[in-house]
Formats: C-alpha cells, structure tokens, sequence
C-alpha cells in the first residue's frame, strides 16, 4: 500500500517535492525546539562561516533538510528514466580506471544533498553494495530496503552479516558504499574531531581498507536548483594512512563545499551508551 503510494507521489514533479521539502524542514525546526537548537548548534560550532554571517545559511538549511527528506521517495520510486535525467555525473570514471587496475573500492559519502542518487548511478555500471542502518521509523525499513535494491544494488545491514557482505564485496574486486557519518555504537568506534569537536567516528571503513587494501573514493551530491537535479562528484582518496581522523577530514571537506545541504540538525557529537566520553581538551 505504502509502496504504492510513493510510486505515485515520485511521479510529481522534483521541484513540487523539494518546495513541500523545504515546508516540512520548516514546519520540523518549528515544532522541535531541541532540534532547531541542535542545528544551530552544530552549524554555528563548524566554523563554516562567522557567527555573525550565519543566519541566512541557518535559514537555507532548514528548507533543505527538508527537501531531503521527502526526496527520498522520487530517488527511490521514481522512473529509470526520470532517475538517469536529474544525475549530472562526469567523474565516475575515477572508480572505473580504479576498478580496471584490479582494485576493490569503497565510496564514503556523508549525509550531504541527495546523497542516495549516487547508488543508482554507480549500480548502472558495476556490482554495488551498500549497508544500511534500520531507521527509528520500523515502517520505513521495508521501503528503504525496496528504493535501495530496485537498481540490483546488494543491502547489507549494519551488523555482522553486513559487514561480512561487505568483505566479501571487497575481496570480489566490486565497489561498496558507506555513510560514515553515522555515530556507531559502542566498541564500533573512536573519537576523532570532526569540525573541530570530537565525534564518536566508526573504524568499520579503516578495518575494511586494511583488510582488502581497497581504493578509497570520496562522493559529493549537491542537490540543483527547481529541480533540475543533482551534481555527483567521485574524487579519490588517499589510502595512505588513512585513519578515523582522515576519514572526518575528507567528510568535511565534501561538506565544506555544499554547507546548506549539509545534515546538520544529527546529533552527531552524542555519547553512545556505555562509550566513555572523549577527554577534555588541555588548555596550553
């Protein structure tokens, strides 16, 4: 039923999307005071732009965190067709020569602009895997495994069986895609600033690379204006020690590039439970 509802829904216009999009990133900041502050927070604390200069970007982000919620359901149940038309892409050729020298790759994007286009427009050209973690919504978990896999691209969840879906991905020469920032649960990470406060970062992406030796991509999706689509930028990363800080930093810059579109109402600096908390930072 669900499905069938978001299959017509996706057959809207991407521009009536994103306009309801950017009332509903309004109508969450309005009605979520710990949110809204979150935002601010985490926005105002990156450093991305002065304190004093910060409104109108804070305003930007509201509508499109919105927009990317609910264009969810036009890159999940839209057309082939209508999915291939809003893709702007003339870097996929970075995974490809890394693939036709024999290298396994795993593609990081953080949780920037329309950052679930770029599974569609790898699967088209390779074997993809990408893990997930069950949203808090259960209802939602069917849907997104159904959106994610319609392209033949393999779902791995975020537990054991996942991670061994990915090894085995990797070990086969084939590509994976991970959003590494997500804050991980306990013993899955380390604190590593990010923006320039400690996160609770994964060691998933780090454990993957040095078991494999896989190459390591970054991807960037700046989301287009009234609906013309999405820019997906592939740019390859330094393997060379390659750790949880690199990781933060290679994020950063991505979303350095796009800060509007940027998630930054995640809590991404919590404690998980029974993870102690990072060290104070010593004064000089």
């Amino acid at each position: 039923m669900l499905q069938t509802l978001f299959r017509l829904t996706a057959r809207l216009p991407l521009s009536w999307l994103h306009a309801a999009g950017a009332a509903l990133g309004w109508l969450t900041y309005g009605l979520s005071p710990a949110y809204a502050r979150r935002l601010r927070e985490n926005l105002l604390a990156s450093g991305v732009c002065p304190a004093q200069a910060c409104a109108q970007l804070v305003q930007q982000v509201i509508a499109e965190t919105g927009k990317g919620a609910l264009e969810l359901i036009a890159i999940w149940f839209a057309s082939d067709a209508r999915i291939q038309s809003w893709v702007h892409c003339d870097s996929l050729h970075v995974i490809e020569q890394l693939r036709s020298r024999g290298k396994s790759v795993i593609v990081l994007t953080p949780h920037l602009g329309g950052f679930e286009i770029g599974a569609p427009c790898m699967v088209q050209k390779m074997p993809l895997t990408v893990m997930y973690r069950p949203p808090k919504m259960r209802w939602l978990e069917p849907l997104m495994i159904a959106g994610r896999s319609r392209w033949g691209t393999a779902v791995a969840p975020a537990n054991m069986k996942g991670v061994r879906m990915l090894l085995r991905a990797l070990h086969r020469g084939e590509t994976i895609a991970l959003v590494p920032d997500q804050v991980p649960g306990e013993g899955e990470g380390k604190w590593a600033d990010f923006f320039g406060r400690p996160a609770y970062t994964m060691t998933l992406i780090t454990k993957l690379q040095q078991a494999t030796g896989a190459a390591l991509v970054g991807l960037g999706v700046e989301r287009l204006p009234d609906g013309r689509g999405y820019q997906v930028r592939f740019e390859e990363l330094a393997a060379e020690n390659f750790d949880e800080a690199a990781l933060n930093r290679a994020m950063e810059t991505l979303v350095r590039r796009c800060p509007a579109q940027y998630l930054w109402g995640y809590n991404r600096y919590k404690t998980p439970d029974g993870v102690a908390p990072p060290p104070p930072v010593q004064s000089s």
